[in-house]
């Protein structure tokens, strides 16, 4: 049952980004990539990692994903009977987007062979144990304020510094506007 889940899961990720690549509505795509979004989530899940599954959907599909949506449909605009796009393309010679085509599938190609041998020579420990179905919350927490408190507490003060400063910089170009 959890294999034909994973399964699924991992169709429904699979079909959305694909569905990203390939569509040429710029809305659609956005709600496509919800989709492969909550399917990361799930799959997520399905690996024992409770904590990363909530912050992707917190993180990506609450914050990112809503802000993109946002975006595009506040700045969308119609475009004329005849594209731009199509005109252009009309321009380009054919054998120009055939040797493109081909060199983006040849970089593709040895993306994918330098990316599987590396994945296949790895050795992975955690694979030969069993899967813990228990929360990751815990442990994530116990590391973080024991083993990773130092570089826990400088990243919270960089966001500290950061954020003064951008209220800093939007104060004095506030100011200069009156």
């Amino acid at each position: 049952m959890i294999q034909l889940a994973f399964y699924g899961f991992s169709a429904l990720t699979l079909f959305g980004a694909l569905a990203v690549l390939f569509t040429r509505n710029v809305l659609y795509a956005a709600f496509f990539l919800l989709l492969t979004l909550l399917g990361v989530a799930a799959l997520f899940v399905l690996a024992s990692a409770d904590f990363l599954a909530i912050a992707q959907i917190m993180i990506y599909v609450g914050g990112v994903l809503v802000l993109v949506i946002f975006g595009v449909m506040l700045t969308h605009k119609t475009e004329p009977a005849a594209s731009i796009s199509s005109q252009t393309a009309n321009r380009i010679p054919s054998l120009n987007r055939v040797g493109a085509g081909l060199a983006g599938l040849a970089v593709a190609g040895g993306l994918f062979v330098a990316l599987y041998t590396l994945l296949a020579r790895a050795n992975f420990p955690l694979l030969n144990e069993p899967v813990g179905w228990q929360s990751t919350i815990n442990t994530i927490g116990r590391q973080l304020m024991t083993d990773y408190v130092v570089p826990f507490e400088i990243a919270g003060v960089l966001l500290l510094a950061a954020l003064v400063g951008a209220t800093y910089l939007a104060a004095r170009g506030q100011a200069a506007n009156q």
